[in-house]
């Protein structure tokens, strides 16, 4: 179960203290998104800008030193990925790397951190996603959106050998129930997944109902931002 951008409930979003409720609640995965501060360092952030009181800021515009001093609520600063892997030693994180400028500073924060066995990597480029992984020699990766579209059309027209080629090297499928109206996550398409040994994790998940909908399909692992309320549903499914 992974934590979307940690536990957000009484924290702001991609903190620590996010990232400390969500272990805290029984998260087992942390998920995140990386970019690049205009000193070259790894920042967790989803958005590139954002408003602060007073002023609207972009993360890559400002260095790690300047960003360590905004409040984003809660007292709690712009987290560094290096931070974030010190702080929490034994959590494992997913990554989003969402710019260019952050392939390099993702890949020596994992470095420093010596954590490539327990980060997972993805990004929606899948340039930007090799690039981060050809730097960390095998560290798990998460299809990217093209490689998504690939292996869902050759499932669906049951042409495994297609499957196997398109998902050559990756070790998970990170995909919502539904892209643009087209439902992705079919049984044909989780058991063409299975077949060849790679996991199945949906995004976002925040109901409890959709939450047992998606464990009953086969999946295996929600994206949540309830991580609070997955625990309680994994916890009885057991």
């Amino acid at each position: 179960m992974f934590a979307h951008r940690g536990l957000s409930l009484n924290a702001a979003e991609n903190t620590i203290l996010a990232f400390e409720h969500a272990l805290l609640a029984g998260a087992t995965h942390l998920e995140t998104d990386v970019r690049a501060s205009d000193d070259g360092i790894a920042v967790l952030s989803h958005d590139a800008d954002f408003a602060v009181p007073g002023a609207r800021i972009r993360v890559d515009r400002l260095r790690m030193a300047e960003l360590r001093r905004i409040n984003l609520g809660h007292g709690q600063p712009f987290a560094g990925l290096g931070e974030a892997l010190d702080t929490f030693p034994d959590a494992r994180f997913n990554l989003d790397v969402k710019s260019d400028a952050a392939v390099d500073a993702t890949v020596e924060a994992v470095r420093a951190a010596n954590a490539t066995d327990r980060v997972l990597i993805t990004s929606f480029s899948d340039e930007r996603r090799a690039r981060t992984v050809g730097q960390l020699p095998g560290v798990a990766t998460s299809a990217s959106a093209s490689i998504v579209v690939r292996a869902f059309l050759a499932a669906e027209l049951r042409l495994s050998g297609q499957v196997r080629r398109a998902m050559s090297g990756i070790s998970a499928m990170q995909i919502p129930e539904t892209m643009r109206s087209l439902r992705v996550l079919t049984p044909r398409f989780v058991r063409a997944m299975h077949a060849i040994g790679v996991e199945v994790h949906v995004w976002t998940v925040n109901d409890p109902a959709a939450m047992r909908r998606m464990l009953d399909a086969g999946v295996d692992g929600l994206v949540t931002d309830r991580c609070d309320l997955a625990v309680g549903v994994i916890a009885a499914r057991s």
